[in-house]
């Protein structure tokens, strides 16, 4: 990597006059922002089609876009809506996504649009191109349509994917399965234009790759042997981290694990159709949890807590060099946070991958943390602070009086007030190749805009920027700051 700096942000936290982010024009002018900013990178979380709780890590699909974020402006542009069409209650806050309106409505106008679709080349090409994920996906979400619960709950000749009972489905679902297919059509369309503005503006695009599934997902259902499953669909094992110092009982993420032993007999092809998938759709990849890639925790089933799991070996190497095989260099940054072993940091070094410093796990004023600033160097890439993280407002307030004192007394401020930039201007001013920073930094915003607080649900997810926010003012600061630090 040269060195560089860019923005942390998702699609959803845009501005947008219909409850949340999409690819539209406010997506075109934070590019624009970007731009003027001096800035190189635009990273976002998984764009996948969310579920319970909203969260970008637990999707329906590993390979399927968010509908969501389909501007619909493009779609009125396009001939398929009116703009009457789309006036219709979104949420009362302009600084948070209303994903209960957002259910209510979204989907009503985007069938809305489909009913004026008429299918044309392009379109099959599209399906062709991506008919490896695409034919799963449709027909598990028309079936869960039809059925109204997870898959695990389908009939038995459904569950088991039985030749008959899934053409009867194509048959009698077609409208619905060509609905979800025209949703996906028009997501990578627009994704692909913003992409290629994107890179006419000097910005590529970091996105995100869980490392797990969701458990009632199209990938699960069509990819059963992959997976720690039982008979009857549920994990016989989840996914977790065990209890540490942030957690007595540790993390349930209740993801199914992966059959590594599968994977292994097959190539990885599943993980290398996976990856293939989002270096084309991303400049450059984040692996989530890549810790999980050496050793993950397993979880026994039906446990309420992460306590009893034990450590199990991952594929390791194995699966890296099977993936460079297929695809050649992996441009990817490996996200290695958490419980880390020698064995985790050998991994990473064997790989290449630049892994993750975190600038507010630095300041313990009782040792030297390597994610101070000053030891921010090598094959890394250093962040004020992550979507799991507070804003850097948050942080400090949440600090006690002998860590504030220590940070202020580092990054040479008097208090809060200066903190937001201040720990921007640090993550600059590091070695480190690539610096990047949360945009509510940026924008030096409070608690309340934080993005996600891990192991809850409720509020997550649904931070939104003011259209406002974003002003050449703005811009010009970053961008001499960025100029000073040669970045």
């Amino acid at each position: 990597m040269t060195r560089a700096s860019g923005i942390l942000m998702h699609i959803s936290s845009l501005p947008s006059r219909y409850g949340i982010g999409t690819f539209g024009r406010e997506a075109y002018r934070f590019v624009d922002f970007l731009e003027k900013a001096g800035q190189k990178y635009w990273q976002v979380l998984p764009m996948g089609p969310t579920d319970y709780g909203n969260s970008p890590y637990q999707s329906s699909s590993v390979f399927a876009g968010n509908p969501f974020f389909i501007d619909l402006d493009f779609l009125v542009k396009d001939g398929l809506l009116e703009a009457e069409d789309c006036d219709l209650d979104w949420g009362s806050d302009p600084e948070r996504v209303d994903y209960d309106a957002l259910l209510q409505q979204r989907m009503t106008v985007l069938r809305k649009a489909f009913e004026g679709f008429i299918p044309g080349e392009r379109f099959h090409i599209f399906c062709r191109k991506n008919s490896d994920w695409l034919e799963d996906y449709a027909l598990y979400m028309a079936i869960k349509k039809e059925q109204g619960s997870p898959w695990q709950k389908w009939p038995q000749e459904l569950k088991q994917r039985k030749r008959s009972a899934l053409e009867k489905v194509k048959r009698s679902c077609e409208e619905e399965i060509l609905f979800q297919k025209f949703l996906q059509y028009k997501f990578y369309e627009q994704w692909n234009y913003l992409k290629r503005y994107a890179m006419k503006k000097g910005v590529a695009i970091i996105g995100d790759v869980p490392i797990y599934t969701a458990p009632d997902s199209a990938d699960t259902w069509a990819n059963g042997e992959q997976f720690q499953l039982n008979k009857e669909g549920y994990p016989s094992a989840v996914a977790g981290v065990p209890p540490d110092a942030f957690s007595e009982t540790g993390q349930l993420w209740g993801n199914p694990l992966y059959r590594w032993d599968k994977m292994q007999w097959d190539g990885y092809q599943w993980w290398a159709r996976r990856m293939e998938h989002n270096l084309k759709l991303y400049d450059k990849v984040r692996i989530d949890h890549f810790r999980g890639l050496e050793s993950y925790w397993s979880i026994p089933a039906g446990d309420k807590t992460a306590e009893n799991g034990h450590w199990e070996k991952g594929p390791g190497m194995k699966l890296f060099r099977a993936l460079e095989r297929k695809l050649g260099t992996l441009n990817v940054i490996a996200e290695d946070l958490g419980i880390l072993t020698d064995e985790v940091h050998r991994l990473r070094e064997a790989t290449g991958f630049p892994g993750m410093k975190i600038l507010q796990f630095a300041f313990d004023p009782d040792s030297e943390s390597t994610y101070l600033p000053h030891n921010c160097s090598g094959n890394c890439v250093v962040y004020s602070g992550t979507h799991d993280n507070d804003t850097a407002l948050g942080w400090f307030d949440h600090l006690d009086e002998k860590e504030q004192e220590f940070v202020c007394r580092y990054l040479n401020i008097k208090g809060r007030e200066e903190i937001s930039w201040a720990l921007i201007r640090s993550a600059w001013s590091t070695s480190a190749p690539l610096a990047v920073v949360q945009m509510q930094d940026v924008l030096d915003l409070p608690h309340s805009a934080r993005m996600n607080l891990p192991g809850t649900v409720g509020s997550n997810w649904s931070w939104r920027m003011k259209p406002e926010q974003l002003s050449d003012e703005l811009a010009a600061k970053l961008n001499k700051l960025t100029k000073t630090y040669y970045r």
